[in-house]
C-alpha cells in the first residue's frame, strides 16, 4: 500500500512537472502560515495474547500552528507541502481484561506526530479575488516523544503512510495575483498505526492495537505569493 501511494504521487508530480513547468508563472512560490484544528476520527482494535479485547481508543483534538509551501507549475496546477507537528493525549476506553479490568479507561500518555503531507492541487482562477482549489496526495506520519503514561511500562507507534484529500480557497487581499491572501482549508488524512503497549507491571501482558486516527484538519491563516 505504501508503494502504491508513493508511486501515484510521483507519477502525478512527474506529469505536472513535464507537462506544465514550461508555462510556470514568473513568481511561482506561495508561503502560508495557518492555525490548524486537528480532529481525529479514531478507532482501534485491542489484542492481548492473540485474543481481541473489548475497548477502543480515544485521541484528543489539538490546535497547532502550521507552515506550508506551494509551488505553482501553472496558474491552475500546484503542489503543496504541509509541515506541522501535533501532540495528542491518548487513552484506551471501555477496556475489559478478564480478572483485571472491567469497562476501564486506561491512560496511554501522549505522543507527538510529524505528518508531512504532499498534495497536487487544481486552482480555479476565474472567480476574481476568490480562488478555490481542490487537491489530493499522500501523507507520511512519524511518531516521536512517546510517553506511556502512568499505567503502562512502555509504548511504541509504527509510522504510517496513507492518502490525503483537501479543499480550500485563497482570497487575494491585494486584489492582484501576487501579494497577501486569506486562506481557509480542510483536509481528510488517513493515518493508521500499529501500537504496542507493555503492561508487564500492571497486567503481566502486552497489548497490541491497530489504530486508525484518520483526522479531519481545519486551517485558517494568511499566505503570501511572490
Amino acid at each position: 500500500m505504501k508503494n502504491l501511494f508513493l508511486s501515484a504521487l510521483l507519477a502525478s508530480a512527474a506529469w505536472a512537472v513535464t507537462g506544465a513547468a514550461a508555462h510556470a508563472e514568473d513568481n511561482p512560490w506561495m508561503l502560508r502560515a495557518r492555525v490548524l484544528g486537528v480532529m481525529p476520527d479514531e478507532s482501534g482494535t485491542l489484542k492481548a495474547g492473540g485474543a481481541t479485547l473489548p475497548g477502543d481508543v480515544d485521541i484528543a483534538d489539538q490546535y497547532v500552528p502550521e507552515f506550508d509551501i506551494t509551488y505553482f507549475f501553472t496558474k491552475n496546477i500546484a503542489a503543496e507541502l504541509i509541515l506541522a507537528v501535533t501532540p495528542h493525549d491518548v487513552k484506551a476506553v471501555n477496556v475489559t481484561v478478564p480478572g483485571a479490568l472491567t469497562d476501564a479507561t486506561v491512560d496511554l500518555g501522549d505522543v507527538w506526530l510529524l505528518p508531512p503531507t504532499l498534495t497536487v492541487q487544481y486552482h480555479f482562477t476565474d472567480m476574481g479575488q476568490f480562488k478555490p482549489y481542490v487537491g489530493a496526495g499522500v501523507n507520511a506520519t512519524f511518531f516521536f516523544n512517546e510517553d506511556e503514561g502512568s499505567v503502562a511500562d512502555g509504548i511504541s507507534y509504527d509510522s504510517s503512510f496513507g492518502p490525503a484529500l483537501q479543499a480550500g480557497f485563497d482570497y487575494d487581499l491585494d486584489g492582484e495575483p501576487g501579494g497577501w491572501a486569506f486562506n481557509a482549508d480542510v483536509k481528510k488524512i488517513w493515518i493508521n498505526t500499529d501500537v504496542t503497549v507493555n503492561f508487564t507491571t500492571a497486567l503481566g501482558a502486552t497489548v497490541n492495537a491497530d489504530v486508525d486516527i484518520d483526522p479531519v484538519v481545519f486551517g485558517v491563516g494568511l499566505g503570501y505569493k511572490f
